[in-house]
C-alpha cells in the first residue's frame, strides 16, 4: 500500500493504519461482529470517543506527528510514515477549519484470527435494507478486536475534507489505529451535485457521463470507501441502470483504436485539474521512456475517444491520458476538449 494515494477518481484520499483491503457490500453478518451506533453505546464510550476524536484532529491540524504516533497503537507507530505525510498534505486545510465530529460507532469482532471478510451492521434497518439511521462497514482481513470510528467533517475555505479516525482501546485509552482524510468537494461541488448532474445526463441519453458523474458522487458521499449508507445505495442502483459495457470497469479493459493502432483502456474517471473537471483516461503501454512518442500516443488516445464518444464534450474540459508501463511508471499529458477537432 502507498504512503498516499491520488485516485483515478479524482479525489484524493489517504489510507493509514492497520485496516487491510477494502470492499462495500451487504450481507447477512457473521455472529461474533457486532456494531453500535451512537445512539446504542453508552454516554460515557461515546464522549470518549467524540473527545479522542477531537483531539487527535487538534494534533493534526497543527502537525504534531510526534504526539499522533506516541498515541497510536504498535503496530502503526512503527510504521507511521504515511499518517506523518498524510497530516503534512491535510495541514493547511486543517489548521483553519472548524472540525464537527459525527456520531460514532463501536464495532466489535470477536475471536483469536483475523476475520477475512468482517461486516458490520450498525443503527436501525427496514425491510429493503438501510434507512437514514444505519450504516453498513465491511473490512477484508481484519484483526480480531474492538474499534471505535470518530468521523468529522472538517469546513475549509475553499476546501472541505472529512477525517475518519479508527481507534482501539489500550489499557485506559483509545489509541489511533487508521487515518482516513478524504476530499469533500471537487471543484467547489459536493456529491449532490454530481448526482444531480447524473441525472440530468441520463435524461439526454448521455449515459457515459451520467455513469461517470454517479461514481464520483458515490465517492464524495461518503468518507470511506468501507462504509455504505442509505445515500450510498440508492446512488448505487441508479448508476447500475446506466452501467455500460463499452468503458473499462470492474478490472476489465476496453479496446480503443487509435492512430492505427489498438489501446487497452484501463481506467476512465473523472479528475479535477486546477480549477476543471477532467476526464482521466489511462491505457497500457510497454515503455514509456520516448515522452516524444507517449505524447503523440496520448493526443491520438484523446482524440479518438472523444470521437468515439462525443457527450464528453458536455461533462468534461479536457482529456487527462496517461500511459502506463506493466511496472507502473506513466506518462501523462492532457488536452483540452477545444483542441479535438
Amino acid at each position: 500500500m502507498k504512503d498516499h494515494l491520488f485516485s483515478a477518481d479524482g479525489y484524493r484520499q489517504y489510507w493509514h493504519g492497520l485496516l487491510l483491503g477494502v470492499l462495500i457490500g451487504m450481507a447477512p453478518a457473521a455472529g461474533g461482529q457486532t456494531c453500535q451506533s451512537a445512539a446504542d453505546m453508552d454516554a460515557a464510550t461515546r464522549t470518549v470517543l467524540e473527545s479522542t476524536g477531537r483531539r487527535y484532529f487538534d494534533l493534526a491540524a497543527r502537525g504534531d506527528t510526534a504526539a499522533l504516533q506516541q498515541n497510536s497503537i504498535p503496530a502503526v507507530a512503527a510504521s507511521f510514515a504515511g499518517i506523518e505525510a498524510a497530516v503534512k498534505d491535510n495541514q493547511a486545510v486543517f489548521s483553519g477549519a472548524q472540525a464537527t465530529v459525527r456520531p460514532p460507532y463501536l464495532l466489535t469482532a470477536d475471536g483469536n484470527e483475523p476475520l477475512a471478510r468482517a461486516e458490520f451492521l450498525c443503527g436501525v434497518f427496514g425491510k429493503t435494507g438501510q434507512t437514514t439511521d444505519s450504516a453498513v462497514f465491511v473490512f477484508n482481513n481484519l484483526p480480531a478486536g474492538k474499534y471505535g470510528l470518530a468521523i468529522l467533517d472538517v469546513k475549509g475555505s475553499p476546501d472541505s475534507r472529512t477525517l475518519t479516525l479508527i481507534l482501539q482501546p489500550i489499557g485506559p485509552d483509545w489509541k489511533l489505529a487508521g487515518f482516513y482524510a478524504k476530499q469533500a468537494q471537487l471543484g467547489g461541488h459536493d456529491g449532490t451535485w454530481f448526482a444531480q448532474r447524473a441525472r440530468e445526463f441520463k435524461t439526454k441519453g448521455q449515459n457515459r457521463n451520467a455513469w461517470l458523474y454517479y461514481q464520483q458522487a458515490i465517492a464524495l458521499s461518503s468518507p470511506v470507501d468501507f462504509m455504505s449508507t442509505l445515500g450510498t445505495d440508492k446512488l448505487y442502483d441508479e448508476a447500475q441502470a446506466v452501467q455500460l459495457s463499452d468503458l473499462p470497469l470492474n478490472g476489465q479493459t476496453i479496446d480503443l483504436a487509435a492512430g492505427g493502432k489498438t489501446y487497452k483502456l484501463t481506467t476512465v474517471f473523472p479528475l479535477i485539474v486546477g480549477n476543471d473537471l477532467d476526464l482521466l483516461v489511462k491505457y497500457q503501454a510497454a515503455d514509456v521512456s520516448n515522452t516524444g512518442q507517449c505524447f503523440q500516443e496520448n493526443t491520438a488516445v484523446a482524440k479518438a475517444l472523444v470521437v468515439k464518444f462525443p457527450e464528453f464534450r458536455d461533462a468534461f474540459a479536457g482529456v487527462v491520458t496517461r500511459a502506463v508501463e506493466p511496472a507502473g511508471r506513466d506518462y501523462g499529458s492532457l488536452l483540452l476538449m477545444k483542441d479535438i477537432k
